[in-house]
């Protein structure tokens, strides 16, 4: 080849690098491409979500198997397999190592609460076809024995009287315990609480040591001692605020935004109002290296603090169809406990494979992390409180969740989740991206599709937030929404834009990439940063993927 030739050669290449450069850099959004806008608009790093991190796949064997039909879980013999396979889950309570409990081709019946107790444990169907494993719920929760679990929630729903009044309706009834707790199939750490109600319930923290300082996003803390910590312990960072109304932590959370504060922000200094569950994975000096980066500053205010965490490791449900008979709804905050999974106190888990049916709450969560649930589809004309749901939960990964049935909240991040992901999900019945309240902040809704039918104003209250008032705002700094794909079902022939609205106590918001089948004008408040309304997100489909590429070193 000669130099002209050559020459002619690398001039079409260099062509070819700046022209599709130039083409990446304009389908890609400000605050990804742009140093300055991205200095200027906090962007979360999500990609530590799930199962290790996000780093490898769900495991799909175990040490030993365990038939559950060789204690007696017979399907489609029409009778009760609860017994028998409460017996088959303590005998690999007994085994050493990693166990899977295998449960039988066809229909069995279970009428009470299966707890799962112990780490390295997996309970696996034979699939969600016709061919796979259908566990079937005759009744709800509220007929089984009373849970010692949640003797502190009953025990908290009468001292506050709690009641669900709808004067039009003519309901005022109690709250039932199952609401948002409670599953059928349920993961905890025997005699542990899983949440905190009432004052006479707490405890001391097994303290390890004291945080002085460290710095929002980043991964290395300062502590008191390092003498009771290692690398590879599990432990939670627990930041208080002992300032009362005005509390430094409340405006960091916050950013100082126009947003009414609820007291339970105050009301409970001693009950930390930031938590993260972490991995230790160096310790030097007085100097400790976490995992996952850090949700907020610390400052000594905050009286931060490293305490023990109790909680199971490499737990898994997959492969099977959860499903209740056809019930009435009675009213909001009563459901009966037709609820699938209720996962507590779990680190490094997962959930997989799993359809829903006519389910109260699908699949819910509290004080677990680095859990992957994925592959999960509920429907049923029952209408459900939750679908999956996240609350107190951090680095939780819900990816591919498709919803077929009407819920009150059909994704939802509650109370305390901080750097959880719903990712490559779908709602085809009255879709709502809800933050619950309670300083929940830096979720992402990503890649979601919705489908929807405008209201007669042309609005659609698609940011809606929920909660009790004394949480309240919807979130703190930094949740976001990325590639949020709408499909209007009906007003396509007025040319107005739809308004997608609902949301105005979500401060510092990152909304980008709000598009569909019609024009939308996005309402969101206060001080939301927008981007790529109308416009889709080619390049970047999904910013949980695009995180993790690149911190692993493939992008």
């Amino acid at each position: 080849m000669n130099v002209r030739t050559l020459s002619s050669v690398l001039s079409a290449i260099l062509l070819f690098i700046f022209s599709f450069t130039e083409s990446f850099a304009q389908e890609v959004p400000m605050i990804i491409k742009d140093k300055s806008t991205r200095a200027a608009n906090y962007l979360p790093d999500f990609s530590y979500a799930g199962y290790q991190f996000g780093e490898r796949h769900i495991p799909k064997k175990m040490e030993t198997t365990i038939n559950a039909s060789d204690y007696g879980v017979i399907a489609n013999d029409g009778l009760d397999d609860t017994e028998a396979l409460k017996k088959a889950i303590v005998a690999a309570s007994k085994v050493k190592g990693s166990v899977l409990v295998q449960l039988p081709v066809g229909r069995i019946i279970i009428s009470d609460i299966i707890y799962i107790e112990r780490s390295n444990f997996v309970l696996r169907g034979a699939g969600t076809g016709t061919k796979g494993t259908e566990i079937y719920f005759p009744r709800p929760l509220m007929y089984t024995k009373d849970s010692e679990s949640l003797q502190e929630l009953r025990e908290y729903l009468v001292q506050f009287d709690k009641r669900q009044r709808e004067k039009e309706n003519n309901i005022d009834l109690p709250f039932s315990q199952y609401a948002w707790s409670g599953g059928f199939i349920w993961t905890r750490v025997p005699g542990v609480r899983v949440k905190s109600y009432l004052q006479k319930y707490e405890r001391p923290f097994h303290v390890l040591a004291k945080v002085i300082k460290g710095k929002k996003g980043t991964h290395t803390i300062e502590v008191s001692s390092v003498t009771d910590l290692k690398a590879g312990d599990v432990v939670i960072l627990q930041l208080f605020n002992k300032e009362g109304e005005k509390g430094t932590i409340i405006n960091d959370m916050y950013k100082g935004a126009d947003v009414k504060v609820g007291s339970h922000h105050w009301m409970f200094p001693d009950l930390p109002m930031v938590k993260q569950e972490v991995l230790i994975t160096a310790v030097s000096k007085n100097k400790v290296t976490i995992k996952t980066p850090l949700t907020i500053d610390i400052k000594p205010s905050y009286q931060a603090q490293l305490s023990t965490w109790e909680h199971l490791e490499e737990v898994g449900i997959a492969h099977m169809r959860l499903t209740f008979p056809p019930s009435p709804r009675v009213a909001h905050h009563v459901e009966p406990g037709n609820n699938g999974i209720f996962l507590t106190r779990v680190f490094n888990s997962w959930v997989d494979d799993i359809v829903i049916e006519n389910a109260d709450s699908g699949i819910l969560t509290e004080e677990i992390a680095s859990v992957t649930i994925q592959n999960i589809t509920t429907k049923g004309t029952n209408k459900a409180h939750y679908t999956v749901a996240m609350a107190g939960v951090h680095n939780v990964l819900a990816k591919n969740i498709n919803v077929y049935n009407w819920a009150v909240h059909p994704l939802s991040f509650n109370t305390f989740s901080t750097k959880n992901v719903y990712l490559n999900c779908e709602v085809f019945v009255d879709p709502i991206l809800d933050q619950h309240s309670g300083a929940n902040h830096q979720n992402l809704f990503d890649n979601i599709t919705v489908h929807l039918t405008p209201q007669e104003d042309r609005t659609y209250p698609l940011f809606a937030g929920g909660g009790a008032p004394y949480w309240k705002p919807s979130h703190g700094a930094y949740s976001t929404f990325w590639n949020i794909k709408v499909r209007l079902l009906g007003g396509l022939d007025d040319d107005a834009p739809v308004i997608l609205n609902g949301m105005k106590d979500g401060p510092l918001a990152r909304v980008i990439g709000v598009h569909g089948n019609h024009q939308f004008k996005v309402v969101y408040e206060p001080d939301a940063y927008m981007e790529f309304t109308n416009r889709s997100l080619e390049k970047i489909p999904s910013l949980y993927e695009f995180q993790l590429k690149k911190r692993l070193g493939n992008h």
